[in-house]
């Protein structure tokens, strides 16, 4: 059985991006086959097509991009008992979401939270368990600490202040001057316009930054912690003699798809202490749209690509 699904052949801009026909694939003894409703778009989704990952995360062409799934079990292999065809689940998955079916490990599958819509749900497995593992694993986050979280509204940030705030630690949120409001509204202790203020001057005595850009405002984030805090960055290896130099520690850390992680999420979405934000919703066949709006980097939320 063939489905469609939005492949590149080659690494480039998002004018490589194609809607094709192929095969359907099959779940193995440890996989469940997934209906996809829905997927969303991550940043990292775009570096890699440009081939800015291939060091690390070299494609086999052809390629279907897409790691955040939510739909329903198609089928599942012989050795899963914990989902049945027609379960709705969302997932985080290795590549290929940006398809009509998708396969994944039943162990980074988890029931989708009951209270929201596929496209919804799409938009919470990388960020979501990017945010629960950097700022609990990693960071050992709290109650009664103070946290910087850059790009606060973006998809990761966003996620990291609720849950931070359900940590019960003192937010500190960094975005432009549009998203002041929002912050606001997720919780945000103290919203910093980067526009008009720079953060370091701002705020001070840091417990633990979360870095979602990386960059010179990486570098000047370790200005304000604390001796002993911890700067987490996501998006690139942070500088080990700037830690040394103020007496931090730092660490990179990309996340791990976790079921035991996205069923904690979704515990708090049902609880009503974790909501998901939506910027944009297109069609599937609009992956290349939805690809130069994440490459503006500006986005509020996440952008999800839906498939039914």
């Amino acid at each position: 059985m063939n489905m469609k699904a939005i492949r590149i052949h080659q690494y480039g801009g998002p004018e490589v991006l194609a809607e094709v026909e192929t095969q359907r694939p099959a779940a193995s003894a440890d996989e469940v086959l997934i209906k996809v409703h829905a997927a969303a778009i991550n940043p990292v989704d775009s570096k890699m097509r440009a081939g800015h990952m291939k060091a690390f995360f070299p494609l086999t062409f052809p390629a279907t991009l897409g790691r955040d799934v939510s739909g329903t079990v198609e089928e599942a292999g012989s050795k899963v008992t914990q989902f049945k065809r027609g379960d709705e689940v969302y997932a985080l998955v290795q590549g290929g979401g940006y398809a009509e079916f998708v396969v994944a490990k039943a162990d980074v599958v988890a029931k989708k939270p009951r209270t929201i819509d596929h496209v919804h749900a799409a938009a919470v497995p990388v960020a979501g368990v990017t945010a629960l593992q950097a700022l609990v694993d990693v960071a050992q986050l709290k109650a009664g600490q103070k946290v910087l979280i850059h790009a606060a509204a973006g998809g990761v940030g966003n996620f990291a202040v609720q849950l931070a705030k359900a940590k019960g630690a003192y937010v500190v949120g960094t975005a432009s001057t549009k998203n002041q409001k929002f912050l606001n509204d997720l919780g945000v202790d103290q919203p910093v316009d980067y526009q008009k203020t720079r953060f370091e001057e701002a705020v001070r005595d840091v417990d633990v930054v979360l870095d979602t850009v990386g960059g010179e405002t990486q570098e000047r984030s370790f200005k304000v912690l604390k001796k002993a805090g911890i700067l987490v960055s996501i998006v690139q290896p942070p500088s080990q003699e700037s830690a040394t130099k103020y007496g931090v520690r730092a660490v990179f850390y990309g996340g791990q798809a976790s079921a035991s992680n996205l069923a904690e999420i979704a515990k708090l979405i049902d609880d009503g202490k974790l909501k998901t934000v939506v910027e944009t919703v297109l069609p599937l066949t609009d992956a290349r749209r939805a690809h130069e709006l994440i490459e503006t980097g500006h986005t509020r939320g996440k952008i999800v690509l839906k498939v039914i």
